[in-house]
């Protein structure tokens, strides 16, 4: 910015006007990627699910809105309340916030950069000294100058763009994340919601069995006061109160934390938060049915996940393997100087500067071919892990069929044996009031309908969270259509995808 200004002829704009031209042609010249072999992905996709039979592919597909086949309005208001207020999901929309704005700064070099200048600068010369006997006096200057400075790096040989490109897959991997982090969130609120219902299923069932347990020691007691029951008898029936009173607390431990956990999930604190539950036995599970194996590497977002961060890593080796070639760099440079303030925008006072270099690397102690070396490794740790989300996702489907088919099994299996256990219960507490059979058949009778009863309860909570488990499998009715416009980063509030 500093020189003579009488030294700038009047052919600069000619030369000016070719430097802008070249910093307009450089983005034109951008982009020639290096084309670099994509690995094979080696997928082994079945044609059909083993537990799932021969079904049409879209047959009884998970809605988007899955949880209200459960049939329960208040899962679903907690399901809407977590997709608005859970932190989980929050942080997972500012992290693509973040992933976006990473896009950005991957996507600068792409473009010129121009910088303003101004500066004002005054400095005095001395023209003698003591020693010479010359004077004190001196010459003062003056210097005030206003430019501009534009440089662009010609991408040629792709390396710039690739890692735009590689933000761009970050930032899609990104928005899959978040639907991931919804996924589990509201599968998370169904299964805790389910706990809930189980351990007041649970409690109902003690305070049943507690209750006839009660019934009984009046029995015995009454018999113990005319003769016919003995002090062992007692004692046994005393036990057996204080064994159906003891196991109450822990259901109520169980019920208590699973509705606290609610309330984390739904962004509530525990202390002003209500469930008020139910009974499993009103809970309806949805038909679902899986569909093609195919079709579960576009409905699964955390395979999506993984394919875009496989993008991502190959678009980094591209970038790497073309940091090996030579750089050209433009920069040009115009403004106005001048001695005096009033003239610095005079004709004289305008000048310019244009350059351009190439830089060849040629020794950086192994730098350059270490960082390909890393981004290859990374290429390859990603095309493992999508391999493997692929694998889980075919497995999570088929162990969450096995699991809801042999679960609706057991459950009429059980709900049979309570019937029959209950039958027998009733049967021998009548026996027991007119005589006829000692208290040892009741206990036995008693202990097994307490255990049928909490099989069953518990029969039902599997079955139910195998039905959640099934619906998270198959992506939660997540679909790829519209995936990136579905997706944009909201502020604030998310939604569910469609």
């Amino acid at each position: 910015m500093t020189g003579n200004v009488s030294a700038r002829t009047s052919r600069g704009p000619n030369k000016l006007t070719l430097a802008i031209s070249a910093l307009l042609l450089g983005p034109a010249l951008s982009g020639c990627i290096l084309g670099t072999e994509r690995p094979d992905l080696n997928l082994d996709t079945p044609a059909t699910y083993r537990e799932g039979g021969h079904t049409a592919p879209d047959a009884h597909l998970p809605a988007v809105d899955w949880w209200r086949g459960f049939k329960s309005s208040e899962l679903t208001s907690l399901m809407d309340a977590a997709q608005i207020y859970n932190l989980d999901i929050a942080v997972a929309i500012a992290q693509i916030a973040q992933a976006d704005a990473q896009v950005g700064v991957q996507g600068a070099p792409l473009l010129p950069s121009v910088t303003g200048t101004g500066n004002a600068e005054q400095s005095r010369n001395s023209t003698g000294s003591f020693a010479t006997g010359g004077g004190i006096g001196g010459t003062t200057f003056q210097q005030y100058s206003l430019g501009l400075t534009a440089s662009y790096m010609i991408d040629f040989w792709g390396k710039n763009r690739a890692t735009l490109h590689a933000a761009e897959e970050t930032a899609t991997a990104q928005r899959y994340n978040r639907e991931i982090v919804t996924l589990t969130t509201i599968v998370t609120v169904a299964n805790t919601y389910f706990q809930v219902l189980a351990a007041q299923d649970e409690l109902r069932v003690a305070r049943r069995n507690l209750a006839a347990a009660e019934r009984i020691l009046t029995l015995i007691k009454q018999q113990f006061a005319g003769g016919t029951a003995s002090q062992l008898d007692l004692s046994q029936q005393e036990t057996q109160v204080s064994t159906e009173r003891a196991a109450i607390p822990p259901l109520e431990i169980t019920l208590r934390q699973n509705i606290a956990a609610l309330a984390v999930l739904v962004g509530r604190a525990p202390a002003n938060f209500i469930v008020k539950g139910g009974t499993m036995t009103q809970i309806a599970v949805p038909r679902v049915t899986p569909g093609l194996p195919s079709e579960l590497l576009n409905q699964r977002p955390d395979v999506r996940q993984a394919e875009a961060q496989l993008a991502s890593s190959n678009f980094s080796v591209e970038s790497a393997r073309a940091a090996f070639f030579p750089q050209i760099q433009l920069t040009a440079q115009t403004g106005v100087q001048s001695a005096a303030l009033a003239s610095l925008f005079g004709p004289g006072a305008w000048f310019y500067t244009l350059s351009a270099g190439l830089t060849q690397p040629l020794f950086d102690g192994f730098l350059l071919e270490s960082q390909l070396k890393q981004a290859k490794g990374v290429q390859l740790q990603n095309l493992q892990a999508y391999r493997k989300a692929v694998l889980s996702a075919f497995s999570d489907v088929e162990k969450a069929l096995v699991a809801l088919s042999q679960t609706t099994l057991q459950e009429r299996l059980e709900t049979e044996a309570v019937a029959n256990a209950r039958k027998a219960f009733e049967v021998s507490e009548t026996q027991l009031r007119a005589g006829t059979v000692n208290l040892i058949t009741v206990l036995q009778t008693q202990q097994t309908l307490l255990t049928n009863e909490n099989a069953l309860a518990q029969v039902r909570l599997n079955k139910l969270l195998a039905a959640s488990s099934l619906f998270q499998a198959l992506g939660g009715g997540w679909t790829p259509t519209g995936q990136l416009s579905s997706l944009q980063p909201q502020e604030g509030v998310t939604q569910p995808a469609r």
